[in-house]
């Protein structure tokens, strides 16, 4: 098998991609560059973390998402008691097998919707680590592997800080994006109140792609042409970022591989098998925020946001992308 795309897989995945956004645009209105990048972070194999107020749609965003693709939701209420066994599963002794037996938690699933991580203990988020990293979770040296696709959508409110715990940059670097919602414009939540749909489990979707396809289009996005002139590009974006002053430290190696894998999977679902510049540039503030520092101190997280974002279009203004 060819390991480039072929043009009629191609075809195929755009079909596919096609009646995903769509379903999904049916639920979430006027959102349809959210629901990219959040698209786009499935082909890439990325998870993703909504920064942003209650009550915007991010659940919604989620739970969507897991019914177009007829996957297995679960979400869980993340609070400072919340223990790492609630999360991942623990061993209890069975009297009939006289054994040990690992009962799941909620993590195993295709979508998990952690709400408001950094309301549990640095203890408790740790237990992600290793299931975003490697989509298993090791009990008493025992691992067990969740079934793909496998994405986890972390949600926080960045100005709430009474009782949070905030995320470790290791837990940062595990997310492929960080995405904000923001409040619908007025037309779109005209259409919101029209419906009168106050919670996500009232939503009707069927399915319209296979966890079969998401796997194979997962495949096809890591297969998609990055010529090395694009990839010299993300280098001088990386580097760029470990040598300006405003920041504690710069993009690693990791953060650099993860904006290649997001680039590939935005050049399929625009219908592509090359990635272009601009794959590059449109990825480079939700892919590299959430994984730096401001150096001074800002008046809340909001601000520096603010501050970062400014600083990554000022470093992407100064790189001329390849022609």
């Amino acid at each position: 098998m060819s390991d480039f795309v072929q043009a009629d897989q191609l075809v195929a995945a755009e079909q596919a991609l096609t009646r995903l956004r769509s379903s999904m645009r049916a639920i979430i209105k006027g959102k349809d560059a959210i629901i990219d990048q959040v698209i786009t972070a499935l082909l890439a194999g990325g998870h993703v973390l909504i920064e942003d107020m209650p009550g915007v749609g991010k659940t919604t965003l989620a739970y969507a998402l897991a019914r177009s693709i007829d996957c297995d939701f679960s979400r869980i209420q993340f609070t400072s008691d919340l223990l790492p066994g609630d999360v991942t599963g623990v061993a209890i002794y069975d009297e009939n097998e006289k054994r040990f037996v690992f009962k799941p938690g909620p993590v195993f699933a295709h979508v998990v919707l952690t709400d408001e991580i950094n309301r549990a203990t640095p203890k408790t988020q740790s237990a992600l680590l290793e299931v975003m990293d490697r989509a298993r979770v090791t009990v008493d040296g025992v691992s067990h592997a969740i079934d793909a696709p496998f994405m986890v959508f972390a949600t926080q409110n960045p100005l709430d800080y009474e009782g949070t715990f905030p995320l470790p940059e290791s837990q940062m670097d595990r997310f492929l994006m960080r995405l904000h919602m923001g409040y619908p414009e007025t037309a779109d939540e005209l259409a919101i109140l029209r419906t009168a749909r106050r919670n996500y489990d009232a939503i009707e979707l069927e399915p319209v792609v296979t966890r079969a396809e998401i796997a194979h289009l997962q495949t096809m996005a890591g297969q998609v042409f990055i010529e090395d002139t694009v990839l010299d590009y993300i280098l001088k974006l990386v580097t760029a970022t470990r040598t300006e002053a405003e920041f504690k430290g710069g993009i690693s190696v990791r953060g650099g591989l993860a904006l290649r894998a997001a680039a590939q999977a935005r050049a399929l679902l625009l219908g592509r098998d090359f990635v272009m510049p601009d794959d590059v540039s449109e990825l480079v503030v939700p892919v590299f925020a959430h994984r730096l520092a401001w150096l001074r101190q800002a008046a809340d997280p909001l601000e520096e946001r603010r501050l970062i974002t400014v600083a990554l279009r000022r470093i992407l203004g100064a790189i001329p992308p390849p022609v």
